[in-house]
């Protein structure tokens, strides 16, 4: 089993990299990528906890950019740049690489989205959040990231929020945190050429992470045959070599359906759970939401062979 898309508290997961190699270890993972937000800082500690519990770590980082070839569309038809989040793989750690100054770039726009965030929310009727609090929930502050906000939103305000279940926290991102939320706040300028172009010759494969979600909010089977073919040819026109297709918070209908049109475009179909831990306590390391998230272990070596 392998699983190429998790999180740890260097940003908006639960587990420390100690606890999820452990637990990796005890699920019979054997491969893993640590994907945190615009951070490589955990990869450290996570080497060091797989070497000890035998689990090959893939090094990777899930980054946050704009998609501006795919715009989405505002109520009356305009176009607005996309925000993506996409999964790199074996990037530079060394932090004077040009890819790592580009995430240190993030992270300083998330700083910059936080604070913005949480005026907006107090702006909003959310009067008890403050900066200050959603950090201190936090065991990295340049890891805070909206899951912490959401935990603070639904402790601090029930009132407004609601009780905290599995359904109402993605309704939250919806009607709160989301790009069509009522506090929502661009997190960065920084787009996907950008970062493609600064990482060649590094060895670096990028993935666009969970797909659906960017691209087609309320997608369909029909809407996923009709579209995604068109958006996965952009792509990898545009140097993407992957497309999560084995996502943990989809079907297997769906998982099956979107693998079939990766190949067709000539991407790799990636995969992973997409664990946060306690912050998507629905969601399991390995098998994803459902259970029955199974990744094939040749993905990895696919994606070996093509850094």
């Amino acid at each position: 089993m392998i699983d190429l898309h998790t999180h740890s508290n260097f940003s908006d997961g639960s587990d420390s990299p100690a606890q999820l190699a452990a637990h990796a270890r005890e699920i019979g993972i054997h491969a893993i990528a640590l994907t945190d937000h615009d951070t490589t800082a955990s990869h450290q500690p996570m080497a060091e906890a797989c070497e000890h519990y035998g689990v090959e770590l893939v090094p990777g980082v899930e980054i946050s950019l704009l998609d501006n070839a795919i715009p989405r569309r505002g109520d009356h038809g305009e176009a607005f740049a996309r925000g993506i989040h996409v999964l790199a793989y074996f990037l530079p750690l060394e932090a004077d690489h040009p890819v790592q100054r580009l995430l240190a770039r993030l992270r300083r726009d998330r700083a910059d989205r936080n604070a913005r965030l949480a005026s907006r929310l107090q702006e909003l009727g959310f009067e008890r959040l403050s900066l200050d609090v959603v950090v201190a929930r936090a065991a990295n502050s340049e890891g805070v990231g909206r899951p912490h906000f959401a935990a603070a939103m639904f402790e601090l305000h029930p009132e407004i929020a609601g009780e905290r279940t599995p359904e109402s926290w993605s309704r939250l991102f919806v009607d709160w945190l989301g790009s069509t939320g009522r506090a929502y706040v661009a997190k960065t300028t920084l787009t996907l050429e950008e970062v493609i172009n600064e990482a060649k010759g590094s060895g670096t494969v990028f993935s666009v992470a969970h797909p659906l979600l960017n691209y087609l909010p309320g997608y369909s089977a029909s809407s996923i045959e009709e579209q995604m073919p068109a958006i996965m040819g952009s792509l990898r026109e545009r140097g993407v070599t992957g497309i999560e297709a084995y996502y943990g918070g989809t079907t297997a209908v769906t998982r099956s359906l979107m693998v079939k049109l990766a190949r067709d475009a000539g991407l790799i179909p990636t995969g992973g759970s997409d664990y946060h831990g306690l912050f998507k306590d629905d969601v399991s390391l390995g098998v994803g939401h459902s259970g029955d998230l199974r990744v094939p272990d040749e993905i990895l070596e696919e994606l070996k062979s093509a850094r």
